[in-house]
């Protein structure tokens, strides 16, 4: 008969291997529902509140916008202008050029007082952003949902650059981790156990939220994260820009 102890490790592996499991089922059931079903994002334009302020979403690497439907039909109904950057795609080129999109749709709607709401790779997106003295103190905060502000240790063992990109050696993440100055801006809200984020999402200086929930994708329908996420657009950080 096992210990106590080993019994309870394999118990953990269990529940960590089918934590991993349910992240892939909810990534393919959004992915086909995402190029099955698209969403006019216009809809989330349209019959708002006019004092609340606009939210922009930013998805992460190989997502596209569809991605984050649970978060901004849940900021929507309360009222929000829910703003996407169609150019984004499915997110896959350097976290510069994508940020330069995001500055030109901000720039070209002339939006203010922006919220960014980012999945993983949109966190680095949306700090690049605001880290930007050219962005013209458009967004006021950003709630970054498991996004590897210190990499990841396993991105170097992909061939890929896209990914290899979030590698904690990595130029761009190593001065967006230098540049301190908008982290009290952010919430970086995250789950207990990230399997593709071993580290963590623990952003110094932020306000950091950690959820009881598992898995990096799945916890985009977690109801922790979209109540922690609604509190963070409805309630800026004091020193805002």
């Amino acid at each position: 008969m096992l210990k106590t102890g080993p019994r309870r490790r394999i118990s953990g592996l269990f529940h960590r291997g089918w934590s991993w499991f349910l992240d892939y089922v909810y990534v393919a059931f959004w992915q086909v529902h995402g190029f099955l079903f698209r969403t006019d994002a216009a809809r989330y334009l349209q019959d708002v509140d006019p004092r609340c302020r606009p939210v922009l979403l930013l998805p992460g690497i190989y997502e596209r916008w569809q991605f984050m439907h649970p978060i901004a039909e849940r900021l929507h109904d309360r009222g929000h202008p829910v703003h996407v950057v169609d150019g984004l795609g499915y997110n896959r080129g350097s976290v510069a050029k994508m940020a330069g999109l995001v500055q030109d749709y901000l720039a070209l709607h002339d939006l203010q007082d922006v919220y960014i709401v980012a999945h993983s790779k949109g966190g680095l997106i949306g700090k690049y952003v605001m880290s930007d003295d050219d962005d013209g103190g458009r967004v006021t905060g950003m709630a970054a949902i498991n996004t590897p502000f210190s990499g990841s240790v396993y991105a170097r063992f992909f061939l890929l650059p896209s990914i290899r990109a979030f590698a904690p050696s990595n130029k761009i993440l190593r001065t967006l981790a230098g540049n301190q100055g908008v982290n009290s801006r952010i919430t970086s809200i995250f789950s207990a156990w990230d399997p593709h984020i071993p580290g963590g999402s623990h952003l110094p200086g932020a306000t950091n939220i950690e959820l009881e929930s598992h898995g990096h994708f799945r916890t985009l329908a977690d109801p922790g994260l979209l109540a922690a996420v609604e509190h963070a657009v409805q309630t800026p950080p004091s020193n805002t820009p």
